[in-house]
């Protein structure tokens, strides 16, 4: 899928990402973990080509970058983030948003037929949207709209599907209700591979067959999920102890040991 070599970004003077040797194979799906200001969303503009790395090596899709089109490569990439929500159009329908992703553009500006648009309802039924399909962008809740962009992710067939901390501003029922989705998701006839970022363990899936621990701009820990959420992993790279707790479907929650309460 691709593979970092070395990568380092240094932006107004400050180093922002370190020396990341990271890869992801065909077929893997990755968990992405890191605090505030790890440098998680730097890493994914990174894959997308909206940004370029200082220095290393970075190959997305078989593309060395600087040696290939970033627009066409994007169409191959799913992206869904809270900074994408913000740029699409309210007033236009679920499935007319979930439409444009076929065209990687914000609106639809090219000729669609009735199979385009049966295909974009199909998809948001796919994902678990039957009832939003005619609803306006503006009327559906937040984990509604997460529906929708996933849908829309989904419609150029992209090989990689990024998940930007997918279920922030999501209640507890609505957060179950989208994972549910994405593990479905993962189960799909030629499923793409997932990027899931986060901040939460729990919302770690056991689809998500690794995981990245990133830290201060630098890659703290790489491998099978198993070997990496571990209290001592973890407890080092919080630099606080906590205690892992797992739970029934597979997943895991964490907290800090010994809290006081």
């Amino acid at each position: 899928m691709f593979e970092f070599e070395n990568v380092s970004l240094k932006r107004d003077g400050k180093m922002i990402l370190k020396n990341i040797d990271w890869k992801v194979k065909a077929g893997e799906n990755w968990a992405v973990i890191g605090l505030n200001g790890a440098g998680k969303t730097t890493l994914l503009k990174l894959i997308n080509g909206y940004l370029w790395p200082t220095s290393g090596k970075l190959t997305v899709l078989g593309e060395v970058f600087g040696h290939t089109s970033l627009p066409e490569l994007r169409k191959s990439i799913g992206w869904v983030s809270s900074a994408l929500q913000q740029e699409l159009r309210e007033y236009e329908t679920a499935e007319h948003i979930v439409l444009s992703g076929k065209f990687a553009s914000i609106g639809v500006y090219e000729i669609t037929t009735q199979k385009d648009e049966e295909a974009a309802e199909n998809m948001l039924i796919d994902c678990g949207g039957k009832e939003l399909i005619g609803k306006p962008y503006s009327i559906l809740s937040q984990g509604e709209r997460q529906i929708v962009l996933i849908a829309r992710a989904l419609m150029a067939n992209p090989k990689l599907l990024i998940l930007d901390e997918p279920c922030t501003g999501l209640d507890i029922f609505a957060k179950q209700s989208l994972l549910k989705r994405i593990n479905a998701i993962t189960l799909l006839p030629n499923s793409p591979s997932i990027l899931y970022v986060t901040h939460h363990t729990e919302e770690i899936l056991p689809c998500f067959d690794h995981t990245l621990l990133i830290k201060n701009g630098e890659v703290y820990a790489s491998g099978e999920t198993g070997e990496i959420l571990t209290p001592k992993m973890l407890s080092d790279f919080y630099e606080h102890d906590v205690e892992v707790v797992s739970l029934e479907n597979g997943q895991i929650t964490v907290f800090p040991a010994n809290n006081g309460f």
